[in-house]
């Protein structure tokens, strides 16, 4: 009887300890808070050793701060990782397995980026090109990561950043104003954590991808968005798809909108300077 209540009193630890299992991706943790440890899944190219530099993305799951899937991004770190990059998909804290707000959110971001960057040289990673990318609520994630100041786990090395040097945006949440996304969730804090009202000098070059008939994030706040980037006189590129809908860029969805996005993508990388030759149209489809 008391081997089976200490079975029993186990399980809740046991969970919180399984990882997700994506094929062909290694695994790291790149945190523990309490007994909640977080995971990286990480897909490098053929042949890659930890000697190379190879650049990096982090993409973070959509789910409203409250659930989602690091195997969300499976598909654009297949495609990635086949193209020569070190592409990782996250797991965060969420309000449904973790009771978090948008905050912890934001920090396990900039954990995650850190991290990388720490263990560049074990990751084969190079340290001065990392991408954050993400797609909703993962996309504010990844904009906070790369506009908001603060927001950091006190214990950790600032010397080492935490800001990617680029973004990868699918219908991100960008304005956390009582007239965007979110603000019951942030509210008085509203401002700290909003990726729009926190663009300065030296913002990472961005492209993002939304739908005109998104129902969560408005145009005209995606337009404000790269008007402010382009008034600080950083690289801004805005993709509208007539009449899609939130979501519309995941691998699956109706219509032909992933490889489309796929393939912008990759052109944006390739103008980096951190891709080179064609796109690989087999991995894009």
């Amino acid at each position: 009887m008391k081997q089976i209540i200490s079975i029993i009193c186990m399980l809740p630890f046991v969970a919180s300890a399984q990882v997700v299992k994506l094929e062909g991706a290694k695994v790291h943790q790149y945190k523990q808070v309490g007994e909640t440890k977080l995971f990286l899944h990480v897909y490098n190219p053929d042949g890659h050793k930890d000697s190379d530099r190879k650049p990096a993305i982090v993409f973070f799951f959509g789910g409203g701060w409250n659930g989602g899937t690091p195997k969300q991004f499976e598909p654009h770190c297949q495609y990635l990782s086949q193209r020569g990059m070190v592409a990782i998909t996250a797991e965060y804290r969420v309000k449904s397995r973790n009771k978090t707000t948008p905050f912890e959110c934001v920090k396990d971001g900039k954990s995650a980026i850190r991290w990388v960057r720490a263990n560049a040289n074990k990751l084969g990673v190079d340290p001065s090109r990392i991408a954050a990318g993400g797609g909703s609520a993962g996309g504010h994630v990844a904009a906070a990561t790369g506009n908001c100041p603060g927001l950091e786990e006190k214990e950790e090395d600032k010397k080492v950043r935490s800001r990617p040097e680029a973004l990868v945006l699918f219908n991100p949440v960008y304005d956390n104003s009582s007239k965007g996304y979110g603000y019951d969730r942030v509210k008085a804090r509203w401002k700290e954590i909003s990726p729009m009202h926190n663009i300065s000098e030296g913002a990472p070059p961005t492209i993002v991808f939304l739908g005109t008939k998104d129902k969560l994030i408005p145009v005209e706040t995606a337009q404000e968005y790269d008007r402010r980037m382009k008034a600080i006189g950083s690289r801004s590129e805005l993709y509208l798809y007539k009449d899609a809908t939130h979501g519309f860029f995941n691998k699956g969805k109706k219509g032909d909108y992933y490889p489309d996005t796929i393939a912008k993508m990759d052109k944006f990388f390739v103008s980096l300077g951190w891709l080179t030759g064609l796109l690989n149209k087999k991995k894009e489809s």
